[in-house]
């Protein structure tokens, strides 16, 4: 067996973890508007689902990483997954296909924060003070700052925001689920069974709307193998990690970092501007997950 890490070295990882996180979920949304072009929303999902499958399932089996041991633990497992991956993602992806602009799904998404510090506490027995109340606000304030001059109803159908409202729902819900249900569970098995759940969804609803082509140019090849390996297992296990550590109120304060960090990846790649609004929006959005993780 290897020696454990040094405990120094464990307290810096753990402290870290926050800030790797929002980079590597803020990533997904960069590589993902690269890869879109090339494949539609649910055959890129699939695709990206199926190839996380048939990475995890060796590393699990050589591993031998313990799996639920009743249907029940498998079902929460996969309710979880569901949540997060297939309806989350898919609804994120269908509302921009139908014309809701990036930055108005990202700040409708961006109410998640809040409306998990209001559903934690019924839920989840977790106390939420007003200094984090006030953390919660003003990292909304700051998404709207940052994403202000994205925001704009032209063009976009109703039901585009439907699925962003169906988006925010799952993403919220999939947290509290996960940290009430998902605690104890081993991380690579797991993942296994949420990605597979989440391929079967996400293929049949592109058999059911798409036509299935993929251009398979060296930009969608790149974008599709960092959603996979870097997304996929490295942001998502990071997240269910911090779900299991901390309270879901805290963690779910990360996500407001998440459209200021996103439009700073943007800039370079994409020749999308960030104004001085734009940079007072994200020390909002700092200082309230501060508060709330303080």
């Amino acid at each position: 067996m290897s020696p454990r890490p040094p405990s120094s070295l464990r307290s810096a990882w753990v402290a870290a973890m926050p800030g790797v996180f929002v980079v590597l979920w803020s990533s997904g949304y960069v590589f993902g508007k690269l890869g879109l072009p090339y494949a539609g929303p649910a055959t890129f999902l699939t695709l990206r689902f199926c190839i996380v499958v048939a990475v995890m399932l060796p590393v699990a089996l050589i591993m031998r990483a313990d799996w639920p041991r009743t249907p029940t633990a498998a079902g929460h497992v996969v309710v979880s997954g569901l949540l997060v991956q297939a309806t989350y993602l898919g609804s994120v992806f269908a509302a921009l296909q139908f014309g809701v602009p990036a930055g108005l799904a990202a700040l409708i998404v961006g109410i998640q924060p809040l409306l998990t510090a209001a559903l934690v506490g019924p839920m989840l027995g977790e106390r939420v003070t007003p200094r984090q109340w006030l953390g919660f606000v003003l990292g909304l304030m700051g998404v709207a700052l940052v994403v202000e001059h994205k925001l704009s109803f032209a063009g976009a159908e109703l039901v585009g925001f439907v699925f962003c409202l169906v988006a925010l729902a799952a993403i919220t819900l999939g947290t509290i689920y996960q940290k009430k249900f998902g605690g104890g569970q081993d991380l690579r098995s797991t993942s296994v069974i949420q990605f597979a759940a989440s391929a079967v969804a996400m293929g049949a609803v592109a058999l059911a709307f798409e036509d299935l082509h993929v251009e398979w140019t060296v930009e969608f090849a790149f974008a599709l193998g960092w959603l996979c390996v870097v997304l996929s297992i490295g942001a998502i296990t990071l997240l269910f990690l911090l779900i299991r550590q901390g309270a879901a109120g805290k963690v779910a304060s990360l996500f407001y970092l998440v459209p200021p960090v996103t439009a700073l990846m943007a800039w370079p790649l994409f020749g999308e501007t960030l104004g001085l609004v734009g940079i007072l929006g994200m020390a909002v959005a700092a200082v309230g997950v501060a508060l709330v993780n303080r």
